[in-house]
């Protein structure tokens, strides 16, 4: 009994030293890990940095504006009776049809490619090759897009809220696409094999193992993407948000709209110093929209990762 017990300990000892010696690095590479590391770290404390000076100078400027008056006043011409009220309608009819297209179709693009589609057929690999392309694409590049394919030649929306939803849809749905795949790619392969072995379709096994497995994961980029999308001023500028809207949108087919980030860049084009802080406290209160958006999107997706 004794012997045996000295043998298992002899064996972990041994297990345990060689383990050491194969995973212990040379003192040259763990010293450039170390700095790799600390460059890093040096590289986000300075983006945390520069974002919080942006911040506090925003609320420093538009600290005498701040009031429920920001959220519901309309745009007016005259600063002290301003708000964003026209805006924040416009912005959500937006970002509300960005949501209603490109979420369905991203998931379910993922989807096909991940668990239908046939990797060794060569259309297959060119949709990959496009998803990852268009992903780099810069956001002006849509709006030239948008322009002339959504507002005018075949679908001739014209200049509303539908075309820029749309355009800004075609901006985030690679990213969206490419979370998706990330997150159903991580789902452990004997979750599927156990449900096939018990009976159920592919499609039953990716309704209700892959999909709520992976659902997380899919969230988490769809909160990166509509984040984008709410902040992104580029495309839309080229698809009617530039105009002075007084009235709400009530619309997105027909109305005339504006978004924050246009609006906001409007405030900031007037010299004076009461646009200049009407326009920072405009950033404040997108920056109160967008978390506002980001929380409900966490919540659902720490939701879904404890009933999972």
């Amino acid at each position: 009994m004794i012997g045996s017990e000295r043998t298992r300990l002899a064996v972990a000892g041994a297990r345990s030293v060689t383990a050491a010696e194969l995973t212990d690095k040379p003192r040259g590479e763990r010293v450039r890990g170390q700095i790799f590391w600390l460059l890093l770290l040096l590289g986000i404390g300075l983006a945390l940095l520069g974002l919080a000076l942006l911040l506090i100078d925003a609320f420093i400027d538009g600290a005498e504006r701040f009031g429920i008056g920001l959220f519901t006043d309309p745009v007016s011409g005259f600063a002290e009776q301003g708000g964003f009220q026209t805006a924040i309608i416009g912005s959500l009819w937006v970002i509300g049809g960005v949501i209603l297209v490109s979420v369905p179709l991203g998931v379910g693009a993922a989807l096909y490619l991940e668990e239908y589609a046939d990797k060794t057929r060569w259309w297959n690999r060119l949709i990959e090759l496009n998803i990852q392309n268009l992903a780099a694409v810069p956001s002006i590049v849509y709006g030239i897009l948008g322009l002339a394919f959504i507002a005018r030649g075949p679908l001739d929306l014209g200049f509303v809220a539908a075309a820029a939803s749309l355009t800004l849809t075609m901006l985030v749905l690679p990213t969206i696409i490419i979370a998706a795949r990330e997150a159903i790619r991580a789902v452990p392969p004997s979750i599927r094999e156990g449900s096939l072995a018990l009976g159920a379709t592919q499609w039953e096994t990716t309704r209700h193992q892959v999909l709520p497995a992976a659902l997380p994961g899919i969230l988490t980029g769809v909160i990166l993407a509509i984040s984008r999308a709410f902040g992104e001023a580029a495309p839309v500028l080229l698809l009617g948000a530039t105009t002075f809207v007084t009235q709400n949108t009530s619309n997105p087919f027909e109305d005339s709209y504006t978004v924050l980030p246009v609006q906001i860049f409007n405030y900031f084009n007037r010299a004076q110093d009461e646009w200049l802080a009407l326009a920072a406290a405009g950033i404040v209160v997108m920056l109160v929209l967008v978390l506002a958006m980001n929380s409900i999107a966490i919540w659902l997706r720490n939701r879904y990762e404890q009933s999972w």
